[in-house]
This record gives C-alpha cells, structure tokens and sequence, in this order.
C-alpha cells in the first residue's frame, strides 16, 4: 500500500519561511514526477512546483523565485522550501507523485495546512 505524508506546515509571519517535506512509502516504481498543490478556502486547487523523476523543474508564476522544490529519491522524499511567505500562500498544501509510463499511477497525500498571519 503506498502511502503519500506531508509534514511541515503551520503558523508563520509574513516574510518567514516554512520547509514541507513529502515522505512516500509503500511498494512503488520509483521513477515519478512529483506535484505540491494548495487549496485555500473558496478557491480551486492549483498547482505550486513540480519535479520531474529526471530533476527537471517549474513553478507557478506567484512563487518563483520564492519556493524551490527538491527531492531526494534515497529517502523516497520531496520537499518545498518556502521563502518570503505572504498572506495570499496561506492554504492546505497538498503532495502528488504521478507516474504516466507503465506502471501508471497516481497517488495524493492529505495536506499540512499553512498559514501566513501577523
């Protein structure tokens, strides 16, 4: 059973920074691209960053140069590293790794919700 936890999240200041990691475990091919999402109250879930199983990397336009995602594949864990946190990345903040080649799959974890308040 593969299970997909993400751990990190919690009250920050504006301007703070917060790390969230992703650990996978279970019985997986490993070779998978990996996904941060948030939702926040009212609004559709959008996609944060993405990894590629090769290391190939993009983001959204509201957090370049702010959040950087990385992974580490001996640990079988991803992380997002949030830098100059504002108000508007507060959210429930979602973890997906997805493989299209075969074997397909397509694993969510449940969210660490993350607030930016003063």
């Amino acid at each position: 059973q593969v299970q997909v936890v993400e751990s990190g999240g919690g009250l920050v200041q504006p301007g703070g920074s917060l790390r969230l990691s992703c650990a996978v475990s279970g019985s997986i091919f490993r070779a998978y691209d990996m996904g941060w999402y948030r939702q926040a109250p009212g609004k559709q879930r959008e996609l944060v960053a993405r990894i590629t199983s090769g290391g190939s990397t993009n983001y959204a336009d509201s957090v370049k140069g702010r959040f950087t995602i990385s992974r580490d594949s001996a640990k079988n864990t991803g992380y997002l590293q949030m830098n100059g946190l504002k108000p508007g990345d507060t959210a429930v903040y979602y973890c997906n790794i997805w493989r299209i080649a075969s074997p397909p799959y397509n694993y969510w974890g449940r969210g660490t919700q993350v607030t930016v308040s003063s």
